[in-house]
């Protein structure tokens, strides 16, 4: 594993260094889909589609570099790479359900 970025929020506040490293537009969605299995980088492409490569690629190396996703590289032509919560990364799991569950919530309200 990479070393972990460092992540400390001016205020000191333990949310702020959580939404650091799980907040913007893709990671928590890119975690969302990490939790219910193993995923190919093509296979995260088409879950997100409005999603660059760049950006997923940067989002992905970040998640790695903050202990939260693994990746893997299997010896083969052409590579196939996949990636995985790690232990650490899982334990995101029952926010990310919470999080879906609001959103649910959230969209049913609106016109």
């Amino acid at each position: 594993m990479g070393a972990r970025r460092r992540v400390e929020g001016k205020s000191g506040c333990s949310v702020e260094s959580a939404l650091a490293v799980i907040g913007g537009r893709w990671k928590g969605v890119v975690l969302y889909w990490l939790s219910t299995r193993t995923l190919r980088f093509g296979e995260l492409r088409k879950l997100l589609p409005n999603c660059t490569q760049r950006m997923l690629t940067l989002q992905l190396r970040e998640l790695e570099q903050d202990g939260l996703v693994k990746r893997t590289v299997f010896a083969e032509v052409p590579p196939r790479v996949e990636y995985e919560l790690t232990p650490f990364g899982k334990s995101l799991q029952p926010i990310l359900l919470g999080l879906r569950d609001w959103g649910d919530r959230y969209r049913s309200r609106l016109p």
